[in-house]
C-alpha cells in the first residue's frame, strides 16, 4: 500500500500500529453512527423523496404551459432538480445499501431502480464493487479515466489523448450514457481481452433500461402534452443534460482534483483494514458548501467520508467530517477539500495538461512524488 504524500514535505511516515489505530478509530465512528440510526434519519430520507416527487409532478404539470417561456423554464428547473435528487441523494445512496436498515421495499438496494439509462445492477458492479473496493488502484479501478481519459501522469501518453478535453466534455453532457456503457469495458474488447459474446447479458439489460427511459422522456410524456410535444421533448432533454453536467461535476471533483493519489496493485496487495481506510482518504476529495449544496450533491461533497463509509446514510457525513479531518491532521495525512470552483478548475486543468505530450506538460509536485511503502516505514 502506497505511502501518503504531501506536496510540501514529501512522503508521510506512518508505522503499522498507527495505521491500525486509524482503522480502529474509524471503525468506532462507524459503530457509533450505526447504533444511532433512527427516526431523524427516516424523516430525512422521506423528506428528500417527498421533495423529489414534488419537483417531478410540478415539472410535468408546468410542461402543459410550456408555450409560455417562464413556465417552460420553471418546468425544466423543477425536472432538473427532480432528476438530480433522484440520482444523487436517493438513487446513488440507496443502491449503496445506506437505507437497507429501514426494511422499506422502496429503499432496498437490491430492488431499487433509478431514473437513468444505466441499469442499477450494472452500476452496482462497476461502482459499488470495483470502484469502492479497489479505489484508485491502477489496473483494478476502471473509474480512473473510465477507460478513455488520461487522468494521471502514470498513464502512457499517445496522440489519442490530444482529445482528452473533448472526450471529457462529451462525457459531461452524456454521463448517464457513459455510465451505462462503462461495464462493457470497450478498452478490453479492443485489446482482445473480452469477447462480444460475453456481453450479451449486459447489452440486453442496457437495451431494456435505455428503451424505457427514452420512451418515458422523449415519447410518452411529450405525447401527453399534445401540441406541446416539441417544447416538452426539448425540456426533458434539457433536464437530463442539466442532471448529467451536475453529476459529472460532483463525481470528478470528488475523485480527480490535484492532490488525489493513485496506487499500484503491488502496493495494496497485503492491505489491512486500516490501510484500506487510509487509501480511501488519500484517493478522494471534498467540496465545501452549504446545506442545500450538500443535499443536491447527494452529500458526495463529502466524498472522503463517503469512501470511508459508503453504506452509512449520507446525511450523517457532515457530522462525521470534522472527526475525520481531525484524525487526518493528527497523523499528518492530507485532507483534500476546497470550493467547487477550486476543485473543478483543478480537474479541468489536469484534463487539458495531460492531453499534451509529457515534454510539454510538466509533472505536478503531487504526481512527481514516489511514495514509499508506508506499511513498513517507521514513524
Amino acid at each position: 500500500m502506497s505511502a501518503p504524500t504531501d506536496s510540501a514535505s514529501g512522503p508521510i511516515a506512518l508505522s503499522p500500529p498507527e495505521i491500525e489505530e486509524i482503522g480502529r478509530r474509524l471503525d468506532a465512528v462507524r459503530a457509533r453512527i450505526t447504533a444511532d440510526l433512527g427516526q431523524r434519519d427516516r424523516d430525512y430520507i422521506y423528506s428528500i423523496i417527498k421533495a423529489q416527487r414534488g419537483f417531478e409532478v410540478g415539472g410535468r404539470t408546468l410542461m402543459y404551459l410550456g408555450f409560455l417561456p417562464p413556465c417552460w423554464l420553471a418546468a425544466v428547473t423543477a425536472l432538473s432538480l427532480s432528476k438530480i435528487l433522484d440520482n444523487m441523494e436517493i438513487g446513488h445512496n440507496v443502491m449503496h445499501g445506506q437505507w437497507d436498515w429501514m426494511r422499506e421495499p422502496g429503499l432496498n438496494s437490491r430492488e431499487f431502480e433509478w431514473d437513468s439509462v444505466c441499469p442499477a445492477d450494472q452500476w452496482k458492479h462497476s461502482h459499488n464493487y470495483l470502484h469502492h473496493t479497489y479505489t484508485n488502484i491502477r489496473g483494478r479501478d476502471r473509474d480512473l479515466g473510465y477507460g478513455f481519459l488520461r487522468i494521471e501522469e502514470e498513464q502512457q501518453w499517445n496522440p489519442y489523448y490530444l482529445g482528452n478535453p473533448a472526450y471529457a466534455f462529451m462525457l459531461m453532457l452524456l454521463v448517464e450514457w457513459g455510465l451505462m456503457l462503462h461495464d462493457l469495458e470497450f478498452e478490453n474488447i479492443l485489446r482482445g481481452r473480452r469477447s462480444w459474446s460475453d456481453l450479451r447479458r449486459l447489452l440486453t439489460g442496457q437495451w431494456r433500461k435505455a428503451r424505457s427511459q427514452v420512451v418515458k422522456d422523449y415519447v410518452a410524456f411529450p405525447l401527453l402534452t399534445g401540441p406541446l410535444f416539441l417544447p416538452t421533448l426539448t425540456g426533458n432533454a434539457t433536464a437530463n443534460i442539466v442532471r448529467n453536467v451536475w453529476a459529472y461535476t460532483i463525481i470528478f471533483c470528488g475523485h480527480f482534483p490535484s492532490g488525489v493519489q493513485t496506487f499500484t496493485e503491488e502496493q495494496t496487495a497485503d492491505e489491512t483494514r486500516g490501510g484500506w481506510y487510509v487509501q480511501q482518504m488519500l484517493g478522494s476529495s471534498n467540496i465545501t458548501g452549504g446545506k442545500l449544496f450538500h443535499i443536491l450533491s447527494g452529500n458526495l461533497s463529502h466524498q472522503i467520508e463517503h469512501h470511508l463509509f459508503p453504506d452509512l446514510p449520507a446525511n450523517r457525513y457532515q457530522e462525521i467530517a470534522p472527526e475525520v479531518r481531525a484524525l487526518c491532521e493528527q497523523y499528518g495525512l492530507p485532507y483534500n477539500t476546497g470550493s467547487l470552483s477550486k476543485q473543478i478548475g483543478s480537474v479541468w486543468w489536469k484534463l487539458f495538461r495531460l492531453a499534451l505530450p509529457p515534454v510539454l506538460a510538466a509533472r505536478t509536485p503531487q504526481s512527481a512524488a514516489t511514495p514509499a511503502d508506508y506499511s513498513t516505514v517507521e514513524a
